[in-house]
């Protein structure tokens, strides 16, 4: 964890301060700067280049390979220092934020020409991970959220207060986590992986699990106080009261969001003006997806993430064609947050079936080509870090908005389009905004302010002639010289500029006499006279400085264009919003056109019928996909699935989730039909991994996934548990897997997909009727086997494992061994599943079998009371039992 609390090189920092006078006074200044933020690395400013000095060189040396100097000294010590130019930092910062390292820029706000000593310099803004808005720095296609978390416990119960903000969009959210102080954690655990933050703020020393690998940051605990950030929030809404939020009682969260902005604030050196809202989200309003099922469903990580042809295989891969970025990050937060509304998921299914037959999907994605990321831009503008291109691209952005609209009135035309309706209002152009960036900004602006041919031409007057004086100063000069000739009439008068004494006219000895009253002599040469008139010197003034006022004017109209455009930042985001959705629901609606997907049915009932269904992601990647049902209900809750490895099990238990979290994002389906009734979560226990630098083994890490779905499961989850049990020995293995399996059938009564090689397992139906059969097909031929990965109602008759390890490439001598050892276990096995016996007994609810004298032995037992015995007394029991055992 970073603690800002306890630098490392606070005492090296505070030796210097001690003795600052023996330091030069340019290294005063940086030990000043540096004692501010003695965790972070300072960027000093120095002409063309950001130098870094003693510690911070050499860690910047290590970590971005560049070269450490020692240059001059100071305290009579060699200065150490590297540097970076400032007109490529930004790949600099970029490596620097991928490896956890926050950054201070200290720019020079003084004139170097007005100074006596070292120009006046101040840290600007903070780069830090979770702070991040420029778009060299943050990744096009996911956001980089700054969280906050305080932890109140009032003695009868632990509360978490949760905040977290994406600066780059201005979204902030609150949430409180209340539960028994294990279950909090795994919680904390859960929403920490949804929400992926890229930086964490804690109080203080206080430190959790759950932080473990996370980039941490230690601010002071006072920042968390509930009172304090209640009024932070309302002074940054600018509201009196939170109660229309539903954030007001909510202390913890609270305490973290004040702790939260003022962070982020002190980062950017201003305020935050683009947090306009605050949404309050609660524990039940997303499907919960776990870590686990994060990671084996797939959604935006592959599991084999070190696979660079895998990289691709995953579901928002798959989806995403959207046009904009902000788009894309749109449905990156769709797929990882699926609501449980119905209402919610219907809307959207509504509104891709209207853009399908209206057919507007092609003319909407090559429109929407032409937008470009507004949310960031908004973001940028309101912390006047925005950049010249960036206003040109929002100028040609706007400019799309009613072309934008006019494809969405033709879907809302549509009945119970009602979503594409509201985008369609959201979608109006701010013709405010629109009339001054076309007015302010040139076609095609250079890329800084600084490099000048930002604004357009006619915008300032002023300017206009700064830059006419700059441009055509040749001109000017041989004008004035053919009206001077003309009104003096002496012919070889000459307009001409020197860099010691500027602009002049020169004039002949012979012709001295014609000069005007108006001339004023400037200089004497041996054979001529040098002249300024109140004309030329007043262009003199203006030429000579032309070229570096039209800079200073530009960069100050600049400014003001920033601030005027502040105003518009809720019609922008407002309008970023409903283009990134636009977007999404188009993507989903070439795709379910592409791919033959179609529209679910949400229903109240207990219900997960697919007809046909398809694993979305593997369909694109084979030539010929099988298709398979899958039905539960109320009275069918669990699918006993058994077949051979590579049968296909697995694929199909992951489809029929996808099925159901696409249903609940709101997109269309891969199947020919499906009927989905409500679900609150989804868990999945598939795969083998050991978790080593935790101390868990294989086995270890499975049972604790296993004991998260067997505590955390409703009847309203769907629960995918692929051959659990097969960590440790046999019978150990078959038992645990028959008792989770009873568990999930009589006590969760959960949507269960069940995947085995415990074929004693498929005569639980037997006696729980909610279970069913299902197996994965193939056949054998001659000592090899064909998968047909056709889903058939009853038990599978063999796990064909040596066919399977013969097409892995396992050696024929060790299979031809493996076929013999089989053979003879085979024929000294007392019956064909001698297993079964494990089912056939229940001792836990037969006392009948237990000995009578063990019968006395419990009935004392049960007649003890032990919390009224003293300690004697129950030693003095103790014996009594073991004698009563010995009769």
């Amino acid at each position: 964890m970073k603690n800002l609390s306890s630098a490392p090189s606070s005492d090296t920092l505070s030796r210097a301060m001690q003795s600052l006078e023996k330091h030069t006074p340019m290294m005063q200044q940086y030990l000043r700067i540096k004692a501010d933020h003695p965790d972070t690395l300072v960027f000093y400013r120095m002409g063309d280049f950001y130098e870094v000095f003693f510690g911070d060189a050499e860690k910047c040396s290590r970590l971005l390979g560049i070269t450490l100097t020692q240059r001059g000294s100071t305290n009579g010590e060699p200065v150490k220092m590297a540097g970076v130019p400032f007109h490529s930092v930004d790949q600099y910062l970029a490596k620097l934020v991928k490896l956890g390292e926050s950054v201070a820029i200290c720019e020079q706000i003084g004139d170097p020409a007005a100074s006596k000593g070292p120009v006046e310099r101040k840290v600007v803004r903070v780069v830090t991970p979770g702070t991040l808005t420029d778009s060299d720095l943050l990744p096009e296609k996911s956001e980089r959220p700054l969280l906050a978390i305080c932890s109140i416990n009032d003695r009868k119960r632990i509360t978490l207060g949760l905040a977290w903000l994406s600066m780059a969009s201005g979204a902030l959210t609150l949430m409180e986590l209340t539960e028994s102080p294990q279950s909090l954690y795994e919680r904390l655990t859960q929403e920490l992986e949804r929400i992926s933050p890229a930086e964490i703020l804690v109080g203080g020393q206080e430190e959790f699990e759950a932080l473990q690998n996370l980039h941490a940051t230690a601010v002071p605990a006072w920042h968390f106080e509930p009172v304090h950030g209640e009024k932070a929030l309302r002074e940054q809404l600018g509201v009196a009261t939170l109660d229309g939020y539903g954030a007001q009682g909510l202390s913890s969260a609270l305490g973290a969001a004040g702790a939260l902005l003022r962070y982020a604030q002190s980062t950017q050196g201003r305020g935050l003006q683009h947090v306009r809202n605050v949404r309050v989200e609660s524990e039940n309003e997303y499907i919960g997806l776990d870590g686990a099922t994060r990671r084996n469903l797939e959604l935006t990580e592959c599991l084999r993430a070190q696979d660079e042809q895998a990289s691709g295989a995953t579901l928002f891969s798959l989806l995403d064609h959207c046009r904009t970025a902000m788009g894309s990050r749109l449905l990156r937060h769709w797929l990882h947050h699926p609501p449980r509304a119905q209402d919610i998921a219907a809307s959207r299914h509504a509104a891709i079936t209207a853009l399908l037959r209206a057919d507007v999907c092609a003319g909407l994605q090559t429109t929407l080509a032409a937008v470009p990321d507004i949310e960031r831009i908004t973001t940028r503008i309101a912390l006047f870090s925005a950049r010249p291109r960036d206003l040109a691209g929002m100028r040609s952005g706007l400019q799309q908005l009613e072309s934008l609209r006019a494809y969405v009135s033709l879907g809302a035309a549509n009945a119970g389009a009602a979503l594409l309706k509201a985008l369609h209002n959201e979608l109006a152009t701010p013709f405010d905004c629109l009339d001054l960036l076309e007015r302010s900004i040139s076609l095609e602006p250079a890329a800084m302010v600084r490099d000048g041919g930002v604004i357009a031409r006619g915008f300032d007057e002023e300017l206009d002639e700064l830059r006419a004086l700059s441009e055509n100063a040749g001109q000017f000069l041989l004008d004035l010289e053919t009206r001077e000739r003309a009104r003096t009439g002496i012919a070889n008068l000459r307009v001409e500029y020197n860099k010691v004494h500027g602009f002049y006219i020169e004039v002949t000895h012979g012709q001295t006499d014609k000069v005007p009253d108006d001339y004023r002599r400037r200089q004497t040469l041996k054979n001529a006279e040098r002249y300024i008139t109140p004309e030329l010197k007043a262009f003199e003034d203006k030429a000579l400085s032309a070229q570096e006022r039209a800079l200073a004017r530009e960069k100050h109209l600049y400014e003001k264009l920033l601030d005027n455009l502040g105003r518009y930042i809720d019609a922008l985001q407002a309008n970023a919003r409903a283009v990134a959705q636009l977007d999404v629901l188009a993507a989903l609606a070439f795709h379910a056109a592409q791919s033959n997907w179609v529209a679910p049915k949400l229903v109240k009932e207990p219900l997960l019928q697919i007809e046909q269904g398809r694993h979305p992601v593997v369909e694109r990647h084979i030539e010929r996909f099988i298709a398979n049902d899958c039905m539960l209900n109320a009275d069918r809750k669990l699918l006993l699935i058994t077949g051979p490895n590579m049968g296909g099990k697995s694929t199909y238990m992951r489809q029929v989730a996808l099925i159901a979290l696409l249903a609940y994002v709101g997109s269309f389906v891969p199947a020919a039909s499906a009927v989905i009734g409500p679900i609150d979560r989804i868990f999945t226990r598939i795969g083998a991994a050991d978790d080593l630098a935790g101390g868990r083994s294989t086995f270890m890490v499975e049972m604790t996934e296993a004991a998260a779905i067997l505590n955390g499961a409703s009847e309203n989850s769907l629960v995918l548990m692929d051959e659990i049990g097969r960590g440790t020995s046999t019978f150990d293995g078959l038992a645990l897997a028959w008792a989770i399996a009873r568990h999930l059938i009589e006590t969760t009564r959960s949507y269960t997909l069940f995947a085995t090689h415990y074929f004693e397992l498929t005569q639980l139906p037997q006696t729980l009727p909610a279970a069913a059969n299902v197996h994965l097909s193939a056949v054998e031929h001659k000592d090899s086997i064909v998968f047909l990965h056709a889903v058939q109602p009853g038990p599978a008759s063999q796990s064909y494992g040596l066919q399977v390890a013969q097409l892995a490439g396992v050696p024929a001598q060790v299979i031809r061994a493996a076929r013999k050892h089989l053979a003879v276990l085979e024929t000294h096995s007392l019956q064909a599943t001698p297993q079964f016996d494990l089912f056939s007994a229940a001792p836990a609810s037969a006392p009948d079998d237990i000995p009578e004298d063990e019968h006395e032995v419990i009935q004392a037992l049960d007649k003890l009371d032990p919390d009224s015995l003293t300690p004697r007394d129950a030693l003095d029991e103790l014996y009594r039992l073991k004698q009563l055992l010995k009769k």
